[in-house]
């Protein structure tokens, strides 16, 4: 081993120390605030100072917390690693046996002797300032080897005492929830098979009462799309760590001699406020080589326009509608392929219905290409109708557990791509599919949880694999298909993590276009997600999710902040709406350079009716914000609107851009040209008063630097 003893890595104003003196595996003796480059010596005496407390009845050799914490050293809590030899081999007590540092990413070697097992610990600081890690774990020995859970953990200080978390349901994804962060483990499991639409985004540990601006905050993140464990827990020492994990079912991890299990990247931001935390999530994923480099494409989807109902004469005045109010990308959305009316029947019969399309897509996308826009075609590979050709000729291709079916959702069940026929079968579906269509792009759904989710030929489960297939298999077709596009949809955002954003360029937000929905949808969303990853569609007046009906203005004005579409059958619109849908289109056209580069800004409210947040230009020459009527206000005005992170020594001019209401709800400067001008600082601190709204309504604040 080298004699590396403590290193440091810095970046955007994190440091993280790592003590890697040995002989047991590294710890974290900080991950927070900048510390200024420290010198060899200074390293040495920060782990002096920050050892570990010998208390009474405790260890005699109280060892710090690893980043893969061990029983074998003492800790108390979930260990990190949790598998064994049948039976034997149940506890491991890893040595390092090499240390290299190049740049911010630290690679670490250790081994177990008498377990017969080598970890391989990769532990980065991104330029943004996250921190990210994963290990390998590697059967050495001559017998199998079973992993039950191998999870990372990152330390928090004992000021951290509360928890923010996310759950929810389908159409009522990422509500925020909080807890004290007391003594004991709160741990979030998901064993549905994919993220889940009640999976908490991020699990955040912070100083009392934080929020957007205030407060410090340390967050951890699973990059993992099928089942997985996020987890805070503090033992009677009042050390506490944050982390998470693949959450693998029985057998899953089981390692056969010289077989290699990986875990998912787990991600760590800290900052002060939610908003610095979710800026370093946003500029990481900013930087990759993968995020989409073009612009946005204006979406049409075909979905509450048509539903199953297609028709091609329809689908081409919708087509015509769509390129009439400025749309770029059309996207015929389910009931195209084989069989499929409703939702009873059709999965897995990947051909276009001879009934419906004698000439196939062809008439359609040459239709749509004609008109200058790009088409996009609905599929939904991971899925099957029992009511299919291809579940009545492979029914052992289907997700199950010995000699029974699983309980149906939406008239289907999961097909397992784990099975190489049923993966080859996929993948050359899609690929004959998008080598005769001009196809830009793939809404790529998923439409239930897996219940008894097994491999009906080896009567083992089938998660693990059935995650790396569908990894694999968006792989190759956009390995053969240059250019192509995919967005994750998952009965809307029930699969939404870093996982499957390595592959894809957008997700579904939710199934709710109902704007008052995803206000908060988005909000939370974004705390992960900058907004050209997040599909955001105007709906039609009436939501079919709730049946609330809303201004054009407040629909679209939320659809503004993400990934724009819309999704109402504006071919039966009136003149009058299409005109003002053009209007907005044009607008979003005009913002996305900004919407979709600039830092994501939200302002710290009382009442819960209220929300404001914005997009802020990386160099603070333009902003814009959207101001929020929930509800009906207690109060008879909302107050002063604070405009948060603007750059304070420099003049703004402050535009309206849109109008909630009757003119005798305004304000003097509202009305009074429309316009003010003053410094950040002022509009950050004192801020503007804005007109009263009637519930569910949103204005826009355009702001401009002047200096």
């Amino acid at each position: 081993m080298s004699n590396i003893e403590v290193l440091q890595l810095r970046a955007a104003g994190v440091s993280l120390v790592l003590d890697c003196s040995g002989p047991a595996l590294p710890s974290v003796l900080h991950w927070g605030a900048d510390l200024g480059e420290l010198t060899g010596k200074a390293l040495l005496e920060l782990r002096r100072g920050a050892g570990a407390v010998q208390y009474g009845n405790g260890l005699d050799d109280n060892l710090p917390v690893a980043i893969v914490p061990e029983y074998a050293a003492g800790w108390f809590g979930l260990p990190g690693l949790s598998g064994h030899r049948d039976g034997q081999n149940f506890s491991a007590s890893f040595r390092l046996t090499s240390v290299a540092q190049t740049g911010n990413t630290v690679q670490v070697d250790a081994e177990d002797v008498e377990a017969a097992l080598t970890i391989r610990l990769t532990i980065e600081l991104t330029d943004s300032g996250l921190v990210r890690a994963k290990a390998d774990l590697t059967n050495t020995g001559g017998t199998p080897y079973t992993v039950d859970g191998l999870v990372l953990a990152l330390p928090v200080p004992t000021e951290a005492t509360e928890l923010l978390d996310m759950t929810g349901r389908h159409i009522g994804e990422r509500h925020p929830q909080r807890h004290e962060f007391t003594q004991g483990a709160h741990i979030r499991d998901n064993r549905r098979g994919r993220t889940g639409a009640d999976a908490t985004l991020l699990l955040i540990a912070g100083t009392p009462g934080f929020d957007f601006g205030t407060g410090e905050i340390w967050a951890v993140h699973t990059a993992w799309s099928g089942n997985h464990r996020s987890y805070a827990e503090r033992g009677m020492s009042g050390y506490g760590v944050i982390g998470g994990g693949e959450l693998l079912l029985p057998g899953e991890g089981r390692l056969e001699a010289q077989g290699t299990y990986s875990t998912p990247w787990i991600y760590g931001s800290y900052g002060v406020g939610l908003d610095r935390l979710s800026t370093r999530f946003h500029e990481f994923l900013r930087a990759r080589d993968n995020h989409p480099q073009t612009e946005r494409p204006v979406v049409l989807n075909t979905w509450e326009a048509v539903y199953f109902n297609l028709d091609l004469d329809k689908l081409k005045a919708l087509a015509d509608a769509a390129a009439e109010v400025g749309a770029e990308r059309f996207v015929l959305d389910d009931g195209w392929f084989r069989g499929r009316r409703d939702d009873h029947a059709g999965l897995g019969d990947w051909y276009v219905d001879e009934e419906i399309w004698p000439k196939g897509l062809h008439p359609l996308v040459d239709h749509v290409k004609g008109l200058g826009l790009q088409f996009g075609l609905w599929v939904e590979p991971e899925m099957v109708n029992p009511d299919s050709d291809l579940a009545r000729e492979h029914p052992d291709w289907i997700l199950a557990t010995g000699n029974r079916m699983p309980p149906t959702a939406r008239h289907q069940q999961g097909l397992n791509l784990g099975v190489p026929a049923a993966y080859d079968y996929i993948l050359e579906r899609l690929d004959a599919l998008l080598n005769e269509y001009d196809i830009a792009y793939l809404k790529w759904d998923h439409n239930r949880d897996f219940v008894d989710g097994g491999n009906q030929l080896t009567g083992t489960a089938g998660i693990h694999a059935q995650t790396l297939a569908v990894y694999r298999l968006i792989d190759e077709l956009k390995r053969r298909h240059p250019g192509l596009e995919i967005e994750s949809c998952s009965s809307g955002g029930a699969r939404v993590d870093l996982g499957i954003l390595e592959r894809t360029d957008r997700v579904w937000g939710s199934d709710s276009n109902d704007a008052l929905e995803r206000q908060k949808i988005q909000r939370y969303t974004q705390l992960l997600l900058p907004p050209e990853l997040i599909g955001c569609h105007v709906g039609p007046p009436r939501a079919h999710t709730t049946g609330r009906t809303q201004a054009l203005s407040f629909r679209a004005i939320t659809a503004l902040f993400g990934h724009f579409g819309i999704e109402w059958d504006i071919a039966s619109a009136s003149a009058e709406e299409r005109a003002e849908l053009a209007g907005w289109v044009a607008l979003h056209k005009e913002l996305r350079p900004l919407l979709h580069t600039g830092r994501v800004v939200r302002a710290d409210r009382g009442p819960n009716d209220f929300l404001l947040h914005g997009v802020v230009a990386q160099d603070g020459s333009r902003a814009v914000y959207a101001a929020v009527q929930l509800t009906q206000p207690i109060t008879s005005a909302v107050g002063r609107v604070r405009l948060p992170g603007l750059d304070p020594n420099r003049t703004y001019r402050v535009n309206k851009t849109a109008t909630p209401g009757p003119e005798s709800r305004s304000v003097s400067w509202w009305t009074d040209g429309g316009q003010l001008e003053l410094n950040g600082a002022a509009l950050a601190t004192v801020g503007v008063q804005i007109p009263a709204q009637w519930p569910e309504n949103a204005i826009l604040l355009d702001v401009t630097a002047i200096d």
